[in-house]
């Protein structure tokens, strides 16, 4: 799958041009908007893989139309303005993250600010598939707003940190890690956050004896031989002959941390070894190890450098 990094900026006063790009981006087709009024939009789109973050602003006169929304998982958020379904009883919030029909719709617009994020449906299918161990099975999501407000905020600030932290920094981005730690977070929170038959598979009650403590040192043999390349939990507990829920369980029991965090600080510990033996004189920064390793926020990766090597990265680079 192609996970280079795309962007891409648009703007128009002119209806057909307007239109037209909402029919390729959006699969919004029979657009009807009084031919007197004026027309603006403004769109921007950055994304890797199977994910664009997309920020739309219509203005001018109100305008609806027809979208096909068969072939992508979108999730939008009204930031300011209108934007209203019309028919078949489907309704967009006026406040906070929706999930878009599947299908065919119809909808309303005035002077609308738009954010969105879309994945391509194979690619969340194939994560969910990782996370439950389970190669048949099909997500369906059975509603369109979070499942409580939590989650809504733990989507919005997912959605906050991808468009903010890590899509504009074209030198975080060269970083296979972080290309595919960005799609792996937005797919994990798109699961987690919207009703449907993920949530319900991965709460039922998970039995059986306690995993044995070879599984947990197979898990992090796995995580050390594996540290470059793009893994997450799912690849671990693989490794480890176990479900993903079950080695969570096993490390909390044994270990008393999580897979997630013990392959974090094992990363750390690779950037430590990195800036230790890194020339400042060749152009090595702490940018460039903590991209290497899939760390996209300076501040946070920081703080977590300290917490586990007493000191800063900057200060190990000039040691």
């Amino acid at each position: 799958m192609d996970q280079q990094m795309h962007r891409a900026a648009f703007a128009t006063r002119d209806p057909a041009e307007g239109v037209a790009v909402l029919d390729r981006v959006f699969a919004v087709r029979e657009v009807r908007r009084s031919p007197e009024e004026p027309f603006r939009m403004e769109l921007s789109s950055a994304g890797t893989g199977p994910l664009r973050h997309e920020r739309l602003r219509l203005g001018g006169s109100s305008a609806a139309g027809s979208t096909d929304g068969t072939g992508v998982l979108r999730v939008g958020h009204v930031l300011s303005g209108h934007l209203t379904a019309t028919g078949r009883g489907d309704r967009f919030a006026h406040r906070g993250p929706f999930l878009f029909p599947r299908r065919p719709f119809s909808s309303r617009w005035a002077e609308l600010d738009l954010m969105t994020v879309s994945l391509q449906p194979a690619a969340v299918q194939a994560h969910a598939r990782r996370l439950l161990a389970d190669e048949d099975f099909r997500p369906e999501f059975t509603g369109d707003r979070p499942v409580d407000p939590a989650m809504a905020r733990y989507w919005t600030a997912t959605v906050r940190h991808l468009g903010r932290d890590v899509l504009p920094h074209e030198e975080l981005m060269r970083a296979p890690l972080v290309r595919a730690e960005a799609v792996r977070c937005l797919v994990t929170a798109l699961l987690q956050t919207f009703p449907g038959s993920f949530l319900e598979r991965s709460r039922e009650r998970t039995g059986g004896p306690a995993a044995p403590p070879s599984a947990v040192r197979r898990a992090l043999a796995y995580i050390e031989a594996h540290l470059d390349e793009d893994i997450g939990l799912a690849e671990i507990a693989a490794a480890a002959r176990m479900s993903p829920r079950g080695l969570q369980a096993a490390f909390r029991r044994e270990l008393g941390t999580t897979p997630t965090h013990r392959l974090r600080d094992a990363r750390l510990d690779a950037a430590h070894r990195a800036l230790l033996d890194a020339d400042p004189g060749t152009g090595t920064t702490v940018e460039t190890v903590m991209a290497r390793w899939g760390f996209v926020h300076r501040g946070r990766f920081a703080a977590a450098y300290r917490e586990r090597h007493g000191c800063n990265p900057a200060a190990t680079l000039r040691a």
